[in-house]
């Protein structure tokens, strides 16, 4: 098949594109390069897909709703996968507008392209971050999520909301994907796990926020493309639908921060703070509807995970000649 990937040079992005990549599919990775972290990671993501000559790469906005157009002009796509977005739930605090042209105009024009292109079949990142301040735990996909607590959480929302139009409207079926906290080799370094692994190579103190009472459902990037794979070739799935992507675990983060340690072969020195706003204390998948309908099952735990990233991030940035 001949699949758009969009986000490409993202972390999951690159990961999934590989996969399918390796499948033997075409794939068409649709990427802007923004700078909200390091361009020259997303440079050297990309070119890991450059390699495979299934890969054909459009460097250009989402929110350039034209350069979409002739993007799918240029290529019949079987199946789309919509990971581009700006993330971040504390950066949206601040920087709401990059949300509202990325997360939300950008996902209108995804749609729009996949209408007037006949699209079979959507599949699109949402986030564990909907779920917003639930207290009940684990998350399941018929809480309600309409107290979002970050307008990156918002715009999440929103995008559910929009597919679910689209499909009523336009026959469009859509898939949404609610990942949580994935981690793994050429992962984000706005995350804990690369921001903590980043202090203690450096010998420097890291934050923790919450005093260290939180609790994440860490998911392995192999398990979200496993997860994600099965959402788009997966039959039998209504016009409509929403899965949990996630570890079906909430660790302590402070037991995320031993194992780190334990890797990095270091003493870890804690700053605690209080916690930040949009944050929530735990996350927690409930993933019988995905186990159901997609097959999907995780199977990489946190103490497998973390070693795998830290020799990973060692590699990445040791001195080359």
């Amino acid at each position: 098949m001949k699949i758009l990937v969009t986000g490409s040079a993202g972390f999951i992005g690159m990961h999934l594109a590989q996969r399918l990549l390796d499948e033997g599919h075409e794939v068409v990775g649709f990427d802007n390069f923004n700078d909200y972290y390091a361009v020259q990671l997303k440079r050297d993501r990309q070119a890991r897909l450059a390699a495979y000559p299934g890969f054909t790469a459009v460097e250009a906005d989402l929110a350039d709703y034209p350069a979409l157009q002739r993007c799918f002009a240029a290529h019949r796509f079987d199946l789309v996968c919509h990971l581009a977005a700006q993330a971040g739930v504390r950066y949206s605090i601040e920087h709401p507008f990059v949300y509202q042209k990325a997360n939300l105009e950008g996902f209108l024009n995804v749609l729009e392209a996949c209408r007037h292109a006949r699209i079979p079949r959507l599949v699109y990142a949402s986030s564990s971050s909907v779920y917003g301040g639930n207290t009940r735990l684990p998350f399941a996909e018929t809480d309600r999520v309409d107290t979002p607590i970050s307008l990156y959480a918002a715009t999440k929302k929103a995008n559910e909301l929009m597919a679910h139009c689209y499909s009523h409207l336009y026959g469009l079926q859509t898939i949404g994907l609610r990942f949580f906290t994935v981690y793994g080799p050429w992962g984000r370094p706005d995350m804990a796990m690369w921001l903590f692994t980043e202090a203690m190579f450096a010998g420097r103190p890291i934050q923790v926020f919450n005093y260290g009472r939180m609790r994440r459902d860490f998911t392995y990037i192999d398990d979200i493309v496993a997860g994600t794979r099965a959402a788009l070739f997966a039959p039998g799935l209504e016009p409509c639908e929403v899965f949990n992507l996630g570890n079906s675990r909430a660790e302590d983060l402070m037991e995320l921060i031993r194992l780190i340690a334990s890797e990095v072969g270091v003493e870890p020195k804690l700053e605690l703070r209080p916690l930040q706003p949009g944050d929530v204390p735990a996350t927690y998948a409930d993933t019988t509807l995905a186990e159901r309908k997609l097959g999907f099952r995780s199977s990489t735990p946190l103490q497998a995970g973390v070693p795998r990233f830290v020799a990973w991030y060692r590699d990445y940035h040791r001195p080359r000649a």
